[in-house]
């Protein structure tokens, strides 16, 4: 069923498409003969030719309502046998109206080498083998009433006149046999490669299907689970902090080592997890921001308030600039707060011991850019694509300083593609490397308003 629909469907929309050029081949053609032979012949059968045109345009049309799915009916089957029918009764009529025309044309010639209606009659042929291939039924069809119009107009005047074999009209009807067996020849290539391109095409949408389907289950066994560690690793994360501050009850050194490294290890597991979900959010398009006028300079502060203690672990300072006045930016809050800790936590885990991570703030007359710049050792040029990749990180693992996801970047280019903004960065390897975040200017007055990633 999925075949004939498909093969219905492409030859509605072939049929369509060569509309406006079948009219005007069919007008040319009925101009051409009215003029040198006779318009009482050849203006009725054009507009025969004409009103079998407009009907297959009408159930073309049909055909395409049905396969879209905008008629709804469960009787599929029916339907395309119906539509097939149809089409087949259309292609008798319009075939038999060109051959019609075209004997009428071969007897008003008289008995002679009838080169215009045999030249139209290959034409034709042509054209339905190359075009009217998707179903069996209307190619037979259409190419048995031509066949039969070749060898009637040729075989007619030989048995009219029974001339010598050296008569050109016995020249004729080889040549017709030569037409037709290369009309046919084409057709049956033509068809050939259709069926097999059609079976590669299904062949091609059934491992796409295969694959939607085995990323949805793994999308949602990612949620699944997400969801399900994080709120027990929550409260052991909790937990381990009690331990760990004492506040029930004294521990002796060794163990407040070894809670030390479970609560970090939590940390990070929950980390990820957040980032997972985040990811699995964005992938979906269920992400939803809450775009509004934000004062993009009170922000920032909070931000590099935010992460004091990340830098002071790592032995590094902060340098702002231009934080004096407030400036405006449309931006989800809390997502440009992760977009910030994602950029500064990075700033500080690739700079060097002692070393300082400068962040500055520029209002341009639309645009409004946030720069990080750290005096690390910088990104290898061929290390470039990894910074906004998912699972990737620069270095390797046997050179970073803090361990990650190699999420957060990711998650920050998504974040920032939501806001219809911009992140990007310049390195120079061995003296740093600075991050841009561009964002639309705003005025405070600016309506509120919720997009979805």
């Amino acid at each position: 069923m999925k075949y004939r629909k498909r093969r219905l469907k492409s030859l509605a929309r072939r049929s369509i498409y060569f509309t406006w050029q079948k009219q005007i081949m069919f007008l040319v053609v009925a101009l051409f003969t009215s003029y040198y032979y006779t318009p009482y012949i050849t203006v009725p059968l054009y507009l025969l030719i004409l009103g079998s045109e407009c009907f297959e345009l009408y159930i073309s049309r049909c055909v395409l309502k049905w396969e879209a799915g905008l008629e709804k009916d469960d009787q599929d089957a029916e339907n395309a046998v119906k539509f097939i029918r149809m089409l087949t009764i259309f292609a008798a009529l319009n075939s038999a109206a060109i051959s019609a025309l075209m004997i009428l044309l071969a007897h008003y010639e008289g008995t002679t080498v009838h080169f215009t209606p045999l030249t139209i009659l290959f034409i034709a042929s042509l054209f339905a083998a190359v075009n009217y291939h998707q179903l069996m039924n209307t190619l037979i069809t259409r190419l048995a009433i031509y066949g039969f119009t070749f060898l009637y107009i040729t075989l007619y005047d030989l048995w009219q006149i029974q001339p010598p074999l050296s008569s050109d009209l016995w020249l004729q009807l080889i040549t017709v046999l030569c037409v037709m067996y290369f009309v046919f020849d084409c057709s049956r290539s033509i068809l050939r490669l259709y069926m097999k391109n059609l079976d590669q095409l299904f062949e091609l949408e059934h491992q796409r299907n295969r694959a939607e389907n085995l990323y949805n289950l793994q999308s949602q066994f990612v949620s699944v689970v997400s969801h399900e560690l994080r709120t027990p690793l929550t409260s052991i994360k909790g937990a381990l902090e009690l331990i760990e501050s004492g506040k029930v009850g004294n521990i002796v050194p060794s163990i407040k080592g070894l809670v030390t490294i479970a609560n970090n290890n939590c940390t990070r597991l929950v980390a990820l997890i957040n980032d997972l979900l985040d990811i699995q959010k964005f992938e979906a398009g269920k992400m939803v921001m809450d775009i509004s006028p934000i004062d993009i300079t009170k922000l920032v502060k909070e931000a590099v308030e935010a992460n004091r203690n990340y830098q002071s672990s790592m032995n590094i300072m902060f340098k702002t600039s231009g934080l004096d006045n407030a400036v405006y930016v449309n931006a989800d809050y809390n997502r440009l707060m992760q977009v910030m800790a994602n950029v500064l936590s990075n700033a500080v885990k690739f700079s060097k011991s002692g070393g300082t991570v400068e962040i500055l703030l520029e209002n341009g007359s639309s645009k409004v850019r946030i720069s990080i710049k750290d005096y690390g050792e910088g990104i290898p040029h061929d290390a470039k694509h990894k910074v906004f990749a998912q699972f990737e990180q620069v270095n390797g693992s046997n050179q970073r300083k803090v361990g990650g996801t190699g999420l957060g970047m990711y998650i920050t280019k998504k974040i920032m593609d939501g806001h219809v903004g911009n992140i990007d960065f310049s390195s120079e390897l061995g003296k740093g490397t600075t991050f841009y975040i561009e964002l639309g200017a705003a005025k405070p007055g600016d309506e509120t308003q919720s997009t979805a990633s």
